[in-house]
This record gives structure tokens, sequence and C-alpha cells, in this order.
């Protein structure tokens, strides 16, 4: 066969990259080159955008290929929660409560059909997991010598004991409250994560050998210099518990509070009398959540509970019918700048919306007025948005003359939140208030690690990844070793695939209560996907830069140089006789996945 010249081999490459032309054209034209298929595994960019870098697309594709590999439903869920908590010991929770950037980086988006649900996915792997029973599996069943002490159990101090735990180090936490979970339990509301599964996915971490001192604090109740002499390395992962406060007149009347301290007295079981007008002011993700909290406990009956758990406070509400109780209670929230700008997440928003929160845009409190020294309103004014400022958006301006008011029984500042450093805590602190690390994940002091919100504010998967990172870190310190990050790996590009190949198939939504019957109580909100909704998800997944044995390429390899061997793992079923190949780079061109480069071969 007559090797093509140059230009003609790459004006036939470009035709089947258009799509112009079917695989089975160019097997009839082909031409040849030095060039042989190597199989190269890349990163899916589900994985690149996930802050606690899950396996994605490994925990997808184990569940797809149940059938083929020969496993059990139950097998198959069982395999991909191991694959998950490797990185994340918390899928039942973040299944519930992350906002997903991984679903923003799926190719799958690209098609009318929308990203796989990896989200959802997510939660029916995590309450499998719970359901069954399973356990963590350690890394070393050899116990080291070296104690470490984590300050704090939120999301980021479990990640790292969990790292730490499996690999054999003993591990103490220290925790200022009076039982674990940090603002997974005392800032996120019970009808978006239920205590019990919170509870039972703190049980697994802490079953690894872990030791709890709840209602220690650290600085406080210990000296934080004490655990630096005692522990060969220290953790602090004390979040951003305490709120910011809005800097008005009357903001010292009774019926204020931070949000960050109003959450965490719902979610301690302490009785808060709101009145029946909320105004909440800011547009984070904890204003929406103490807006909704606010709806459901500012209606008629609500502040008669001694206890708002989830059982006692839908008690108390299912006491009268919420049409009723709707015409008694109004929840606000001023935002300063517009719908655009709200760094809320966007379906919390709207759910919160549907709920019967109202949002005034483009208003700002200037003062809370007062009677008898408890909050009677709020004094607002408008805002026009001017040039951006130093986070991106625009900078809100107060417009003259545009003073309004807002009657009010209770205000509730969502603003921010900062660290409440205390003790020898305060000498890691920045002029801000924060902590800063170096690139060992250490802080100013030798053997003292700092991850999570106490570096800045983030979701919690991104404390999770922080935590996880930091346990490498200690662990490289306490072998005397150097502690690198791993570098940033470039993920596959879209123009690698062949969106023709996957068919459309619709996207799997959990369904939610009527807005009318969530605010009776803090019954969960979301139901899970069935599991064959969860198994048709994962078959959505388009397995990006790795194989999935869907076998083009030894369809429609010419010289019949490509074999499989379903015996092998997935991933490496496919294999090429380079004796056979010619170069024709065809089945680089019709791989759906980008899974196949065209190299040197051998």
């Amino acid at each position: 066969m007559e090797i093509q010249s140059v230009p003609a081999r790459a004006a036939q490459l470009e035709i089947v990259k258009n799509q112009t032309a079917s695989p089975s054209d160019v097997v009839v034209t082909c031409g040849e080159s030095w060039k042989c298929p190597v199989y190269v595994r890349q990163m899916p960019p589900c994985r690149n955008e996930c802050p606690s870098s899950e396996d994605i697309r490994g925990y997808l594709t184990v569940v797809a290929a149940a059938e083929y590999q020969k496993k059990s439903p139950e097998e198959a869920l069982d395999e991909a929660w191991h694959i998950l908590t490797d990185k994340n010991p918390m899928p039942a929770t973040h299944g519930r409560i992350c906002p997903h950037p991984c679903e923003d980086g799926c190719n799958r988006k690209n098609k009318s059909d929308g990203p796989v649900a990896i989200n959802n996915f997510e939660r029916v792997v995590g309450d499998h997991g719970l359901e069954r029973g399973l356990r963590f599996k350690k890394l070393t069943e050899k116990v080291r010598k070296e104690r470490v002490a984590v300050i704090g159990s939120g999301p980021s101090g479990l990640s790292c004991v969990y790292q730490l735990a499996r690999r054999g180090y003993p591990v103490t936490i220290f925790e200022a409250y009076d039982k674990p979970g940090g603002m997974l339990r005392y800032g996120i509301p019970s009808y978006r994560l239920p205590d019990k599964v919170l509870d039972g996915e703190i049980k697994n971490i802490l079953d690894l050998g872990v030791e709890l001192r709840c209602n220690t604090r650290v600085g406080v109740d210990i000296p934080f210099e004490e655990l630096c002499k005692k522990y060969n390395a220290v953790y602090v992962a004390i979040g951003a518990h305490r709120g910011a406060k809005l800097n008005v007149p009357g903001e010292d009347a009774a019926n204020v509070f931070t949000a960050a301290d109003y959450l965490n007295r719902i979610n301690s079981g302490v009785k808060v009398d709101l009145g029946n007008k909320v105004v909440v002011v800011g547009g984070g993700d904890s204003a929406i959540d103490a807006a909704r909290v606010s709806l459901r406990m500012a209606h008629k009956g609500a502040g008669d509970a001694d206890q708002f758990d989830t059982e006692s406070a839908q008690t108390v509400l299912d006491s009268a019918r919420v049409s009723k109780r709707l015409s008694h209670a109004e929840v606000a929230i001023l935002y300063r700048r517009t719908r655009a700008e709200m760094p809320a997440i966007g379906h919390e928003i709207l759910e919160a919306e549907k709920e019967g929160v109202r949002i005034e845009f483009l208003a700002a409190p200037i003062e809370i007025l007062t009677q008898d020294g408890r909050v009677a309103g709020i004094q607002c004014i408008r805002m026009e948005l001017g040039e951006p400022d130093k986070s991106g958006r625009r900078r809100p301006i107060p417009v003259k003359g545009s003073e309004f008011t807002i009657e009010a029984t209770a205000v509730i500042s969502g603003i921010g939140q900062q660290p409440d450093l205390a003790g020898g805590l305060m000498e890691l602190a920045n002029q801000w208030g924060w902590i800063n690390i170096r690139n060992n994940r250490q802080t100013g002091l030798d053997g003292v690690f700092a991850g999570g919100d106490v570096l800045g504010l983030g979701i919690s998967s991104r404390s999770v990844g922080e935590g996880r990172k930091a346990a490498q870190a200690i662990e490289a310190y306490l072998n005397g070793r150097e502690y690198k990050p791993l570098p940033m790996i470039r993920p596959i590009k879209e123009t690698h695939l062949r969106f023709d190949y996957y068919k459309d198939a619709p996207r799997h939504e959990k369904k939610s209560l009527p807005a009318e019957e969530r605010i009776r109580g803090f019954q969960e909100i979301y139901q899970r996907l069935t599991r064959d909704e969860a198994v048709a998800e994962a078959k959505r997944c388009m397995s990006c830069g790795l194989c999935f044995n869907c076998d083009q390429c030894r369809i429609y390899c010419p010289r019949e140089a490509v074999s499989r061997d379903l015996a092998r793992p997935m991933g490496q079923v496919m294999f090429t006789d380079y004796t056979k190949c010619n170069g024709c780079h065809i089945c680089s061109l019709i791989c759906p996945c980008g899974y196949i480069e065209m190299g040197m071969g051998l």
C-alpha cells in the first residue's frame, strides 16, 4: 500500500475529526504512518473540578459495568463505596450538601441531555455504605508510635483524622462542642443533612481507633502549647464559626443574631424566640440556610418547642395547617447586589423562594430600629452597582434618598464568618484573623499544620481535600521526608471526544417534597435516586480519557491488529499487536473517549 503524502493524510484526518466521513469510509482509503496507537489514561474533567479529588469516573464505571464484570448490584455499589471513600470518607454527607463543581466540568454538559448527576449518585453510594454497614479498609495494621493531635472535627479535621488513622497513626481529636461534626452539624440544617447520616459517617471514622475529646476548647480548656509538646504533630482545623456583625446602630438589641450563632443554637436544640417577621442580611449559603430555618421556626407554634430536633419540630409545626401559618410568618433576605452576584448555591436560592422567602436585591441595612431593647424594624437603603471590586463583583453604592423601613421582630447577619482563635492559637493568625500555611501545609510553627475554613471560607469538599493533603504532609514530616504537592494534571479536552457516539439519555433528578409540606418541620427535603436510576446515571458517564470497552477500535481496525481480553481490568481490556499495525490512525480517530493516541507504540 502506498504511503500518502503528509498534506493528503492531514486532509483525510481532518475529515474524520470533523465527522464528515464515517470510520468505514476511512478503512477503505487509509494510508500508513510510522506512528502506532498508545493507550493513555487521562484526567477526566469531573475529577479535575472535584476539590476532594474523588475518582468519579472510577466509581461510576464499576457500577455501569457491573453486569459485564459479572457483579451483583450490591457488589458493584460496595466497590464503588470503597473507591469513593479512598478520598472522601463522608459520601452520604456530601451527596446531600455539596454544590457539585464536578458536574460543571462534566463533558456531557455539552450534549442536550446535560451532565451526569454525580452528586445524586454519590448520595446513593454513601447511603448504601451506611445501610450495608461497610467499614473502611486500613492501609496497614502496623501501629505507629508518632501521635497526632487534630483540633476541630469538621470536614477538614475528620478527613485528616481518617487518612492518618488508616495509615496506623494514633490520633486524638480536640473538639470544642458537645458533638463532632463542626459546621456539618452546627451550621447545616437537618432538612439538608439529617443527624443520623452525619452520625453514621463520623462513627465509621472514629471506629478506626480515633480518640475523641469533646467540650475541650484548645486555648481555653487546654493550652495550645501543651499539645505541641505532647504530640509529634498538630493539625489546626477549627473552621470559621464566628459570625460577622453588621456594624450598624442598634445591633446590640435582643433578637439580633449572626447566622453562624443562630444555626448553631437551632441545631443544638436551644429555644430561640424570633417572632414572626425575620430579616436576614447577606447572600451566602449561611444566609439562605438561616432564612429557610427561620421560615420553619417563625410560624405559629414553633416557639413552643423546647427542643428543635427533626421529630419535635415537626410535631410542633404539624399542629396547624401550613397555609394558615403562612399568613403569620414573613422572612426576607436583604442583599446589596443582584441575583447574578449572589455567592449562595443557585438551587438553594430558588428553593428558598419556593418556600416563601422574599429576597430584596440591591438593598442594605443602615440601622436596626428598636423598642424597649428589642428589634422593631430595620432601616435600609437602595444600592446601585458601580465598578468591580477585588472580588470581581461590581461594588454596591448607596443611592441617596432611597431609604426605606422593613418591620422586623428579629435580624440575622449572614454576611460572613471568621475563625474563633483563642489562647496560643492566636499566634498563628495573620492580620485579618485567618491562618496562613506554606507549600508543605505547615504554619509558621514547626510541626503545626492547618487547613479547611481556618485558611479561608470554602465548600465542605474543599475542606475534605485539604484534610487529606494535610495528612500526607504530616506523614511526610513524621518520616523526615519533604512534602511536595502533586503537580497539576491537565484534563482531557472535549475536542478529543466523539460526542456522536454517545446516545442521548435523560438525566435523573432527585425528587423533592412540595414547598407547603417542607415547612411543616425539618424532615429531609430530597429523596435519593432509586438503584435503577443510579445505575442508569452511571451508564451516562462518557468515561472521558479511559477505555470502557466499546470495541470500536477492534471492529474498525483494517489490519485486525486490535484484540481484547475481557479478563483484564477495566481500562486495560484492549491491546494492539504492533507487528500488524500500519499506523493508519483509525483506532485513535474513532475512539469516543479519547483514550487512544498515536505515538511510538512499543
